[in-house]
């Protein structure tokens, strides 16, 4: 992979189901401000790799490290905290509340911290006080921002409401009123209101129709360009592969086949087995 930081790291990772091995020393690393794919057929373990990283399941052996610690044996929710946010494979949307509440409750986990301006919406900045805002550079979109928590939950849910316009507008009906793309961008937006540093996707764009999956394609690479890490399992194997910077091919709990999307996407026996190309 490319010289980028590595955020996750995972060696030698073994997770079995009694006599099923699921995952059979599994390595792969996340980079900083990447997208990274998982790929394989139904039952190559990539659900169970992204449980494990989220702490849903135990491993047998083998070491995760996030962010610089070993985040192996922690609870779901510690690992939440550290910043990994799993968006689950059929979205697991809370259908009889409102648009609005569910994304309030993907903001249990965020906190107050430091952004780039360009990340930051015009309100948010306004409603500084005179100290802060002349510690601000306004010239330079990279300048940081310190929001609190309070401001991180609002500017997050303007961006989440700038990315998918259609969760602003029925903000106020229960979820379970929504299409199934429109569930999807939930799930998402749901997950980035707690500011992750590293956005988990399991198969988001199962049951979508193909101009919906381009559209959260297209959201996916934004979020990658403005500074997030994305870990995607997916079955569509081509429109991750454009968007991705790195790949990994799991089958039946190995990794059989890795490498860099550009690469990988020209590649003879994956373009039969998974590219249909």
């Amino acid at each position: 992979m490319s010289k980028m930081s590595t955020l996750l790291e995972i060696q030698n990772l073994n997770v079995s189901y009694g006599a099923i091995k699921a995952l059979k020393n599994v390595k792969i690393e996340v980079k900083e401000q990447s997208i990274t794919a998982i790929l394989g057929a139904n039952g190559g373990g990539k659900s169970t790799l992204l449980k494990k990283i989220s702490g849903i399941v135990d491993a047998q052996s083998g070491e995760i490290i996030f962010d610089g610690e070993d985040i192996t044996k922690m609870s779901p929710e510690k690992i939440a905290n550290k910043g990994i946010i799993h968006v689950p494979e059929g979205r697991q949307i809370f259908g009889d509340l409102t648009v609005l509440e569910n994304l309030m409750i993907g903001a249990f986990t965020a906190k107050g911290g430091d952004v780039p301006m360009k990340n930051v919406f015009p309100g948010i900045i306004k409603q500084k006080n005179q100290e802060e805002l002349d510690r601000i550079n306004k010239d330079d979109q990279n300048s940081i921002v310190h929001l609190t928590k309070k401001e991180m939950i609002k500017n997050n849910l303007l961006r989440v409401y700038d990315y998918f316009p259609v969760l602003k507008e029925r903000k106020n009906q229960v979820a379970l009123s929504l299409s199934g793309g429109e569930q999807q961008m939930l799930a998402i937006g749901r997950g980035l209101m707690s500011t992750p540093k590293l956005l988990i996707l399991d198969e988001p764009s199962l049951g979508l129709a193909p101009l919906i999956v381009k559209d959260i394609f297209q959201i996916i690479k934004q979020l990658k360009e403005e500074g997030l890490s994305i870990l995607i399992v997916e079955q569509n194997a081509l429109q991750t592969l454009k968007i991705a910077d790195y790949g990994y091919v799991l089958q039946v709990g190995d990794i059989v086949k890795e490498g860099l999307s550009k690469t990988l996407i020209n590649d003879p026996e994956l373009i039969e087995a998974y590219l249909g190309k």
